[in-house]
């Protein structure tokens, strides 16, 4: 058990600091350090290592994020933030669109992706017309980080989630769109509550670009919603990614180097060298004897309404404490003995998703924007909680309550 916990500690205090100085390690790093001190102290064997590594997860971010970075070569966020801020003409229109959007093209292209092409753009909107900074950044993480829940592909932590509980693209999204919508509404108020004094004003009027799709973009969200329904139709998620990737590179004929360069790889290896460090972990028992102490659904055991609630706040907790995707790998074992594993599965998905808003480290997405945003004075931990935790903990109360009550 010792080496385990060892592995785990270690490889999380480097994953959750921001930047070791010292050491001069970021998170992806830290991870990959991780994953290797679990070999090398024998918590787990280089076989067991490699079987750790959920490779449908990891090859479905990769083509899903390939697929995102079409739209960026295609200049389809410049346009269609020219024509947002020329149409909405007032702060609070565009803070909302900005949520709404980027909660939207999430459910297609991933949280992180719409992060990674978005953040620079709503960047340059700050600067060039002096716009406050929180509100625009609080919109886009928490905007793609709700809107993400509508799908098994929308982020990492569904990706995860649809794998290891065998769901069905169509039941999830049937079952998850309404809680999307519903949290995009609780979003959407709490941010016009907290920043309804910065949020006054009209924007410097701007030409309206005469079309936001070109014939490239165009065929690219083609593709990619092809992709879609093809996932609902029951094929499989990460081939039917690739393939929608594989007719991109054929159709566009771009240089693929130009497309790798838009994939944020760093994400890959960070969730690559998790995978191992929480294997170690699971295997050490330490896992096991926290939930026989803690039970998910209390100690008799039964999915009633407030066992299910309970449940939730623990993937609320633990999904912060640990961080998401380490905590469903560790929770894992602990899906099986409920009396609705699909329940529970749609639960942590839902309940890891938007524990992605509670604070600013919830989240990868997060992490990106306030990087990119370093310029204009990027997000602090304690001014993200100001929205974060309103945001995080009411949107979850109300999808606990929508998938329980409606199972």
């Amino acid at each position: 058990m010792l080496r385990g916990l060892i592995v785990f500690g270690i490889t999380y205090l480097l994953v959750a600091t921001r930047r070791l100085k010292f050491v001069r390690l970021d998170r992806p790093a830290g991870s990959i350090i991780g994953a290797v001190l679990a070999v090398v102290l024998g918590a787990v064997t280089p076989e067991e290592a490699s079987k750790a590594v959920d490779h449908t997860t990891i090859i479905l971010l990769f083509a899903v994020m390939g697929m995102g970075a079409f739209l960026s070569l295609d200049g389809f966020f410049e346009r269609a933030g020219q024509a947002l801020v020329a149409r909405m003409r007032t702060r609070r229109r565009l803070v909302a669109a900005v949520l709404w959007g980027a909660g939207l093209l999430a459910a297609v292209v991933t949280n992180d992706a719409v992060c990674v092409l978005a953040a620079p753009l709503v960047v340059g909107w700050i600067e060039r017309y002096k716009l406050p900074r929180l509100p625009l950044l609080a919109a886009l993480t928490t905007g793609a980080n709700t809107g993400s829940v509508a799908t098994l592909v929308g982020n990492p932590q569904n990706m995860l989630c649809g794998s290891l509980g065998h769901l069905h693209f169509a039941q999830f999204l049937v079952r998850m769109v309404p809680v999307a919508l519903l949290a995009l509404v609780i979003n959407h108020a709490v941010l016009i509550v907290l920043f309804r004094r910065d949020l006054d004003g009209e924007l410097p009027p701007e030409p309206i670009p005469e079309r936001v799709f070109t014939l490239r973009s165009a065929v690219t969200m083609t593709v990619i919603l092809a992709t879609v329904v093809v996932y609902t139709l029951g094929g499989s998620l990460s081939f039917t990614a690739l393939a929608g990737l594989a007719v991109l590179l054929l159709v566009h004929r771009e240089d693929p180097a130009l497309v790798w360069q838009r994939i944020d790889w760093s994400v890959l290896l960070f969730f690559g060298g998790l995978f191992v460090a929480v294997d170690a972990l699971a295997r050490s028992g330490a896992a096991s004897w926290a939930f026989a102490h803690f039970p998910l659904l209390g100690h008799d055991g039964a999915g009633t309404f407030t066992g299910w609630l309970r449940a939730t706040v623990i993937f609320l907790v633990g999904s912060n404490v640990v961080t998401n995707v380490p905590f469903i790998l560790i929770v894992k074992p602990e899906m099986a003995g409920l009396p609705d594993p699909t329940l529970g599965w749609q639960l942590l998905a839902m309940a890891s998703t938007f524990a992605g808003n509670l604070t600013l480290l919830g989240s990868v997405a997060n992490v990106i924007v306030a990087e990119k945003a370093e310029p204009v004075g990027g997000m602090h931990f304690r001014e993200y909680l100001k929205f974060g935790l309103p945001v995080g903990a009411l949107t979850t109360l109300a999808g606990a309550c929508w998938l329980v009550l409606t199972r």
